[in-house]
């Protein structure tokens, strides 16, 4: 993992644009959800920007996680607004539609087509038209924890669901206060990512053709298997509660061998280093298990990517640009790969270009994200349609009544269905 001396080095060492030529000095901001120590390299390649391009003066604004959307809403739009911001791929159609962010320039477009896989630059785009430049991808492995899985006599991480039953049970029944599989509850893509990706991994799907399929006999046994894990007692919801920012609860639990197995993404691993120390290593990673209609493992994938504010003033629009284009092409960071892949690679996050992802091949091996390279060939993209956090925020609250025996799997698989049906065909209008 690349250290915070060693890639403020490399930035400073790797500008190679001419410098821009600018009517009059130039002041972008950059809003993130970041930590301290990932802000602190996001400013140091603005810094080695800026010593190339002295004109150019770049402030980096970081906010929490959920102040991120409501931040670019209320401030975004407007001249005074952050010039550029890092977004979640679903709340992209809906920022284009009420014309907060700015389309790509053609230059920009044409590398975004060129330089990423096809399914990723589809996600920074609407109606054909890019406006954005991606950066991490996210996919979604099980993690189990090796030594509770020999206490327990279970030789191998389950490649199937009836395999993650059995092992659950034995987990729980190896100890005082421990679960066998853990679910995040309080925050919603913690809570519907880890259930879409064994959506998939049982065959199914959460919209097909823009319309949601959560009436699917796959959607069904995927609230039914939530609901057998919980009333057996395989999982104990008050284990779960989280946030993006610090995954509260269910991070101590499972760093305190308390959670024999989660499913979570590749982008928590330095929290998980963080937390377990030395014990880091008796961590496993292994795909989804595949349910009763599937017929392979799969995961949800979904990605990020930074935009550009169109309330912003020309210059700043130009300077925003090309600083994005400098902070994500191949001439900013180490041996051929991009400033932003070393930033993300400090957190164990995956970069999405191409020709990051080949310069980092043997970091991207390493035992814990090579779990998660394995499974990119299948995964499928969480659906990028007008109402996308709404849709997944409604889920949520499903998923959460079942968790907590509100609602059967019955009144869930319906409930979600129905609350789906209304939010995207409101969401058209």
């Amino acid at each position: 993992m690349m250290k915070l001396t060693r890639l403020k080095l490399a930035l400073a060492a790797a500008v190679a644009l001419p410098a821009s030529a600018f009517a009059e000095p130039v002041n972008i901001s950059y809003l993130t959800h970041w930590s301290p120590e990932t802000v602190a390299l996001l400013e140091a390649a603005a810094a080695s920007y800026s010593e190339a391009n002295p004109d150019v003066t770049i402030t980096v604004q970081a906010v929490p996680f959920g102040d991120l959307l409501t931040t670019i809403r209320s401030q975004g739009g407007g001249a005074g607004g952050p010039t550029i911001a890092s977004i979640y791929d679903l709340w992209l159609p809906e920022l284009a539609r009420d014309g907060l962010v700015e389309k790509a320039p053609e230059a920009v477009s044409g590398d975004v087509g060129a330089a990423w896989p096809a399914g990723i630059a589809a996600a920074a785009s609407v109606d054909g038209a890019v406006y954005g430049i991606p950066n991490e991808i996210n996919v979604y492995a099980l993690n189990y924890n090796k030594a509770l899985f020999e206490e327990a006599g279970i030789a191998e991480p389950p490649a199937t669901w009836d395999a993650l039953k059995e092992a659950a049970a034995a987990i729980t029944a190896s100890g005082e206060g421990r679960q066998g599989f853990g679910m995040i509850n309080s925050w919603a893509a913690g809570v519907v990512h880890p259930f879409s990706s064994l959506l998939v991994s049982n065959g199914g799907d959460l919209v097909v053709d823009g319309k949601p399929a959560l009436d699917s006999q796959a959607a069904g046994e995927t609230f039914a298997l939530y609901e057998e894990m919980i009333k057996e007692g395989y999982t104990d919801p008050s284990m779960g509660t989280a946030d993006a920012n610090t995954t509260g609860p269910f991070l101590d639990n499972f760093v305190s061998g308390n959670t024999g197995m989660i499913i979570m993404a590749n982008w928590w691993e330095s929290a998980l280093r963080a937390g377990m120390g030395d014990r880091f290593d008796t961590i496993g990673t292994a795909p989804i298990p595949v349910g009763p209609s599937g017929d392979t493992a799969r995961s949800i994938s979904y990605s990020w990517l930074t935009v550009v504010n169109a309330g912003a003033a020309d210059a700043e629009r130009e300077a925003a640009w090309d600083f994005l284009s400098w902070l994500n092409g191949a001439e900013s960071g180490e041996n051929g790969a991009s400033a932003m892949s070393g930033i993300l690679m400090s957190m164990g996050i995956l970069p999405s270009r191409s020709s990051d992802v080949e310069a980092y091949q043997d970091d991207l091996g390493r035992d814990f994200l090579a779990g998660y390279v394995d499974v990119l060939e299948n995964a499928k993209a969480f659906p990028v349609v007008l109402g996308g956090q709404e849709f997944s925020e409604a889920l949520q609250q499903v998923i959460e009544s079942l968790q907590y025996g509100q609602v059967d799997a019955q009144e869930a698989q319906a409930n979600a269905q129905a609350d789906a049906e209304s939010i995207l065909e409101r969401a058209k209008q």
